[in-house]
């Protein structure tokens, strides 16, 4: 028997569809206004920064380090620690950190994306490099 909860399958939308497509392919994809020069994540077509709709496209590394996180010990699924990660391109996303003990996670580690299979596009978190 499988304890563990299904992952849910991703919604896209007309928007975000090349970010699910890449993440099909394992490619994690950020966005990048060409008015500004900054990165952004959630990929979203207006930059969040100077409101231009002249974004890109931009294949990340999808590597980072720990910003901050916390540890939920008591769930009905187990222990999982979700955070924020600030990649190396610059932007910072919430998530989650698997395939690690939890107990050893720290501020300023160095983490990587990986997938999580659904029954659609897979799902990014991120684990200890």
């Amino acid at each position: 028997m499988n304890d563990k909860p299904k992952l849910p399958t991703p919604q896209g939308n007309p928007e975000s569809k090349p970010f699910w497509d890449a993440a099909a392919q394992g490619k994690f994809l950020i966005k990048r206004c060409t008015s500004c020069k900054e990165p952004h994540y959630f990929p979203r077509a207006l930059c969040p920064f100077c409101f231009s709709d002249k974004t890109e496209w931009e294949e990340s590394k999808g590597e980072g380090k720990i910003y901050s996180f916390s540890v939920m010990r008591k769930s009905p699924t187990g222990p999982y620690a979700i955070g924020y990660v600030t990649l190396d391109e610059g932007p910072s996303l919430l998530t989650n950190f698997v395939d690690t003990d939890l107990m050893k996670l720290k501020i300023g580690q160095r983490v990587k994306v990986v997938w999580k299979p659904t029954d659609g596009a897979p799902l990014p978190f991120f684990t200890p490099v």
